[in-house]
């Protein structure tokens, strides 16, 4: 069961140049009427008035002494890695250093490219039931790794637009590119 659906939790925040981390308050425990629009208004830090990063509430931050731990979790969060998750299951992988990082990056890199190469070789679409469940049955993590908006046509008889699905991949390397090049300049 989800830690969070039972108590309200509050979300955890830091300040990467004070090494600070604050739990905020949460509004609409204090005035439940504009619980929304309070809410939306962005964390500052108190001692710098800089803008805080908003971590999940499974962050634990480190020592304030730890500078190398401060600078990794910088990096982590600039490539959009954060210890947001429902509470069920944690956060996930956090790799804990930059060689981690780049290889946890890679990995995702070398997926999207086998994504990208299976629609480039994607010919016509299946026809008929048996074709379709077959196709399904052979290509299951390939066709419902792409989003809604690439498919088409009806459940009997799906339709793939396989060029798109290639700049799609595409874009995601050149996402998961672009991180990797960040943290090797960091």
């Amino acid at each position: 069961m989800c830690r969070y659906a039972m108590t309200s939790y509050k979300p955890h925040f830091a300040c990467f140049e004070c090494r600070k981390s604050f739990k905020r308050r949460l509004l609409r425990d204090i005035n439940r009427s504009q619980a929304d629009s309070l809410e939306k208004v962005p964390a500052k830090c108190p001692e710098c008035s800089e803008l805080m990063a908003d971590m999940g509430m499974d962050f634990k931050a480190p020592k304030k002494s730890d500078l190398q731990a401060w600078k990794h979790l910088k990096n982590l969060y600039q490539v959009g890695i954060a210890f947001h998750s429902c509470g069920c299951t944690g956060p996930g992988y956090v790799p804990r250093d930059n060689a981690e990082l780049i290889a946890h990056f890679q990995e995702i890199k070398q997926n999207y490219l086998e994504n990208q190469r299976f629609w480039a070789r994607r010919g016509k679409d299946p026809i008929g039931e048996s074709e379709v469940a077959k196709d399904r049955h052979k290509n299951f993590g390939f066709l419902y790794s792409i989003p809604k908006k690439l498919k088409g046509g009806t459940r009997k008889a799906p339709q793939y637009d396989a060029l798109q699905a290639q700049v799609y991949w595409s874009d995601r390397v050149k996402e998961v590119e672009e991180k990797i090049a960040f943290i090797r300049n960091t």
